[in-house]
């Protein structure tokens, strides 16, 4: 299987806000730009003792707390 080809023009990055509800539990969150990333995973522990299960959502933020109050 060839590399991947990627093409990526320079420009300049201007980010308002930015809202995250929550994550997995192999995620990866880059603003800007970087050389290379390098992935990995493993376990160390037998899979018969990996619970799968929901994820937890993110805290609310404190403007959100603030909007629920009456």
């Amino acid at each position: 299987m060839p590399p991947m080809q990627l093409h990526v023009t320079n420009a300049p990055v201007a980010i308002g806000s930015i809202r995250i509800i929550g994550v997995s539990s192999s995620s990866s969150f880059l603003i800007g730009d970087t050389e290379s990333i390098t992935l990995s995973s493993f376990f160390d522990t037998p899979p018969e003792s990996v619970i799968v299960g929901p994820l937890a959502p993110l805290p609310s933020l404190p403007e959100e707390t603030a909007e629920q109050s009456p």
